[in-house]
């Protein structure tokens, strides 16, 4: 039965089958729960006949298909989604209200796919919802974490970690695909072995073995033909235990190999700070290249033998940041060591499939892994990277520059040093066809500061593609009141077409569309506010303004510069409670590393100056600030609809892109931002009087730097800045306690502000003075709001994807 078709008693039917059979009929009105997986369950009938169409047709087209790498997936949760795309939102509505349940309360029952950290992840997740929304064959390839990230909470204002269960008891939008398992081999040495010809033959022998069982998740396109797949491996044991050991009574050691295997992909990111976490991070990486690639050649024989020309025009591998880097070595060893193909056309063919995504311009996130481990867990693949080392410096690089040692040191695959290094950006590079930046400025800034070399040597092989967010789930469905608003006033379906906002321009001035746009903004204020207290405890007004801080915690992103603001904000109250300021309230969502200490500092810092000013009768409620524990998708979604202000303040040159940036602005967010990542082209889209812009540009940041940053400069010449750095020493937020926030005062002073905070600082506050006198102005803002929403349409993930097939991938829609 096709979904556009299916009717509320088809679907209640199928809800109730899952309530009898599948659940046992556990299904009292009050266990939302079972009502939630039964819904789920009866929702994925239908994903899953869809899926197997597109499976078929896709074959019989043979295709080319892109394989999408990436160790993030930030999924969010899925009902909601999944029924907006397939158009059963007001179908599944009223087959529930039969039974006497609400959607929206169902809405709330089930984990978040916790299988990211931040923008990379939620990234990938926009783009496969756009491969199957345009019907473009696509394969998303990752991890099955046991535990993804961590649940976060907060215990006296520090931040504490816990495993997120998010599968503990499975999730319905899973598939298990036992037949699709891959042995994984790790350790071991290699045999070199003469053959009657003379060559010389290498033999990787192996130490362990891992077995890859991969979960598949169905991605359903919207208003499309399409169900694509995210396949997700977990690590197990070839074994289930050892049985001797077990007979002897030695029922832990039975059980090591298994605990052992299964670690690989229990949690997202282990700490990396011992090498023993260096060492699972590294093995995780390798682990899910390996079982991808065998996968993806699996795929291919089944349909084309091993026709490898086909292989190169029906094959395209992208990798989303150098985390999946291992998999260009192991295409390499897998073409030349299983299927005795030539080292030339080998590395040939490796070259015509990969591209590569840089997201980012920091030199300590550019990964590099240690030759000593490459040499313990990968040896055949260290000597592969070795070969590929020599090939590209004598033949490639000394063409270009002869005898020129210096550029050698410069672009070879291996940093020399104390410890030589594995450059994985540079393998990247070397092997890709084609190497994306993120925003124009980035990928400006990758051309002229991080890989210039490589710019040089291959001009046309760096490009840009600017990201994008799908609206189906950063407006259809987390902001509905909103998107009905849109649907009475555009014609087209701007949720596949976001282009067509751009008719709400016309509407910015007009009164009545002013109203209801602001009154649906007022509504979800409230909404968050009654989250907030649920959450926190911390009583808020809807009719303050809602600045929105929510991403990764890193001292680029600069929480604390909007936390020294915060300070000030509260210091010019305590002087004057009568200041003229139109009452804010400061909203923070962010995890921080677990070994990432000076980010957990500004956490606590902030949770203890928001402990003060939240309860200080004296500034009459003109000011609160609340940290929002366990930021993740689904609440991003509560969030963002009622944001007022996006903070969007990077250092400049800092950020590669940024997506919530995008998200918050098409939600009728004004942003307050740096001239960064794609602020820039937000700022050119929406128009210089619809954006708050401050601090240095990139080239001033490179001019500072260059004549040597002096942080106390700032600190000693403005009064205001030296009170608030000063006050982190007292035990003014902490009683009894002085020095306890003190670890922020060190970082922008003796740790020299790496980040400019300082330097930023006073053009930021005037920002917000800026920004508070256009917030009382009302019309004003309407139209500010309503025009970031109409103007978004460059920052739909589908133009990315579009950019991608045409500039990348080459790929041709699969339709019905």
């Amino acid at each position: 039965m096709a979904t556009s078709t299916i009717t509320a008693n088809a679907l209640r039917e199928r809800i109730e089958h899952h309530l009898q059979f599948t659940l046992d009929g556990a299904s009292p009105k009050e266990n939302k729960q079972a009502y939630w997986r039964a819904t789920c369950s009866a929702i994925n009938d239908l994903v899953v006949a869809k899926l197997s169409s597109t499976q078929q047709r896709q074959q019989k087209a043979a295709s080319r298909q892109v394989n999408y790498l990436s160790l993030e997936y930030l999924m969010g949760r899925m009902l909601s989604n999944n029924m907006h795309n397939l158009g059963l939102y007001d179908v599944t509505e009223e087959a529930l209200k039969s039974f006497d349940i609400e959607l929206s309360d169902l809405f709330e029952q089930g984990a978040d796919l916790a299988l990211g950290n931040g923008g990379l992840g939620r990234l990938a997740a926009c783009f496969l919802d756009s491969l199957a929304t345009l019907d473009y064959p696509a394969t998303g390839y990752g991890i099955h974490y046991q535990h993804g990230l961590f649940k976060q909470s907060f215990k006296q204002g520090r931040q504490v970690e816990e495993p997120d269960l998010w599968r503990e008891f499975g999730s319905p939008w899973e598939i298990c695909r036992p037949e699709s398992s891959q042995i994984i081999p790790l350790y071991g040495h290699v045999d070199h072995q003469t053959q009657a010809d003379g060559t010389v033959k290498s033999v990787w022998q192996p130490g362990l073995e891992f077995k890859g069982v991969p979960w598949d998740i169905p991605i359903v396109g919207y208003n499309s033909d399409t169900v694509n797949v995210l396949r997700l491996w977990e690590s197990r044991s070839v074994g289930a235990f050892n049985w001797e050991l077990f007979n002897r009574g030695d029922y832990l050691s039975s059980h090591q190999d298994k605990v052992y295997a299964e670690t690989v992909s229990k949690v997202l990111y282990p700490n990396d700070e011992h090498d023993a976490g260096k060492e699972l991070r590294f093995i995780q990486q390798y682990f899910f290249c390996a079982c991808s690639i065998k996968d993806i050649i699996a795929r291919h024989q089944a349909s084309n033998g091993v026709d490898w020309q086909a292989f190169a025009k029906d094959t395209a591998i992208q990798l989303n940041d150098t985390h999946p880097t291992i998999a260009i070595l192991e295409l390499q060893r897998t073409l030349i060591d299983e299927y005795q193909m030539s080292w030339s056309d080998a590395w040939t063919l490796c070259r015509q499939v990969f591209s590569y995504t840089n997201h980012t311009l920091l030199p300590e996130a550019l990964e590099k892994w240690s030759v000593k481990m490459f040499e313990r867990v990968l040896p055949r693949h260290l000597e592969i990277l070795y070969r590929i080392n020599e090939e590209f410096l004598n033949k490639e690089v000394n063409a270009k520059w002869p005898h020129d040692f210096q550029m050698r040191a410069k672009l070879s695959l291996i940093e020399e040093g104390s410890e030589r290094m594995v450059r994985m950006a540079h393998l990247c590079v070397v092997a890709a066809h084609k190497v994306n930046g993120v925003a124009e400025i980035h990928s400006k800034l990758v051309k002229q500061d991080l890989f210039p070399e490589f710019h040089a040597l291959w001009p046309e092989k760096l490009t840009n593609v600017t990201n994008g967010i799908t609206p189906r789930r950063w407006l259809k469905a987390c902001n509905p009141e909103l998107s009905s608003l849109i649907s009475q006033h555009v014609k087209e379906d701007w949720a596949k077409d976001l282009d067509s906002l751009s008719q709400l321009a016309n509407l910015a001035e007009d009164a009545d569309f002013q109203k209801a746009f602001m009154a649906i903004k007022r509504n979800n204020k409230v909404k968050l506010a009654d989250e907030i207290l649920k959450l926190t405890g911390v009583t808020v007004s809807p009719d303050a303004i809602f600045d929105i801080q929510i991403k990764r915690l890193h001292e680029y992103k600069r929480q604390h510069l909007n936390f020294l603001h915060i300070l000030a904000l509260y210091s010019r109250l305590l002087e004057n409670p009568d200041l003229e300021m139109h009452p804010r309230v400061f909203i923070f969502g962010a995890k921080a590393a677990p070994g990432y200490h000076l980010a957990k500092e500004i956490i606590y810092a902030t949770n203890k100056v928001a402990e003060k000013i939240n309860n200080d009768p004296r500034i009459k409620d003109k000011l609160k600030v609340v940290f929002l524990p366990n930021y993740r998708v689904s609440l991003a979604e509560k969030i963002i609809p009622a944001a007022d202000v996006s903070e969007q303040i990077s250092t400049a040159g800092k950020e590669a892109s940024g997506t919530g940036n995008m998200k918050l602005a098409l939600n009728g967010a004004v942003t307050i931002g740096t001239l960064d990542g794609a602020n820039i082209e937000i700022a050119e889209e929406v128009g210089d009087d619809n954006i708050f812009i401050f601090g240095n540009t990139v080239e001033q940041v490179k001019a500072i730097k260059s004549k040597g940053y002096n942080p106390y400069d700032f600190y000693e010449t403005n009064k205001e800045l030296t009170k608030i750095i000063d006050w982190l020493d007292s035990d003014f937020f902490t009683p009894g306690q002085p020095y306890e926030l003190s670890a922020i005062k060190h970082s922008l002073l003796d740790g020299g502000d790496p980040y400019l905070v300082l330097a930023d600082f006073q053009s930021y506050s005037d920002a917000h003075q800026a920004l508070d006198v256009a917030y009382r102005h009302p019309e004003r803002w309407a139209k500010m709001a309503i025009l970031n929403t109409a103007l978004m349409g460059k920052f739909n993930s589908d133009r990315s994807i579009e950019d991608y097939v045409n500039n990348i991938w080459q790929l041709t829609p699969c339709k019905a």
